[in-house]
């Protein structure tokens, strides 16, 4: 048995997210020790799974699901395979600007917008800005803007949240 201050110290996941992660169901204590938490041994491996995940950029409620209820993780690998696709794919898109950064860094044009290299990923980046659409915030920025109802969000000019519908 662990109790939150060892799980703690030997995972280096703060107390208070350990605490957190019981909350939504990640982890599960198995009893306390005066006030504090107590864990079971393998609570350690679960963490790992848990920031493996994070890693991977899996969001903590599809990590939950991962992980299953009763203590068994279920991992799903079609899953893991969309995972590792989109991955490709940012390392992909990390790659060419890592290169154009390097273009740019060692180009001997007299000024980097002379250079056709340069302006050609300027086109590039605005050609994959304009698919997205026009104030695309991106998925989380989309989600957080809108409601449970499907309206959106609008701050007024005193910094209260009213909601507005499109049409």
């Amino acid at each position: 048995m662990l109790d939150i201050s060892e799980v703690s110290r030997q995972s280096g996941v703060a107390a208070s997210k350990l605490r957190y992660y019981e909350e939504i169901g990640l982890i599960r204590s198995i009893g306390r020790s005066g006030l504090r938490r107590v864990f079971a041994p393998d609570v350690l491996s679960r963490l790992s799974l848990i920031a493996l995940g994070q890693a991977a950029g899996f969001s903590l409620a599809e990590i939950g699901d991962m992980l299953g209820q009763e203590g068994k993780p279920d991992i799903d690998r079609e899953r893991l395979g969309a995972k590792a696709d989109a991955l490709d794919r940012r390392i992909k898109q990390l790659s060419a600007i890592r290169d154009g950064l390097r273009h740019a860094m060692t180009c001997t044009a007299p000024r980097h917008l002379d250079c056709p290299t340069f302006q050609r990923l300027m086109h590039i980046a605005l050609a994959k800005q304009s698919a997205r659409g026009p104030g695309r915030q991106g998925a989380k920025g989309a989600k957080a803007a809108r409601g449970a109802n499907g309206a959106k969000e609008a701050r007024t000019q005193h910094g209260r949240t009213r909601l507005r519908r499109d049409g």
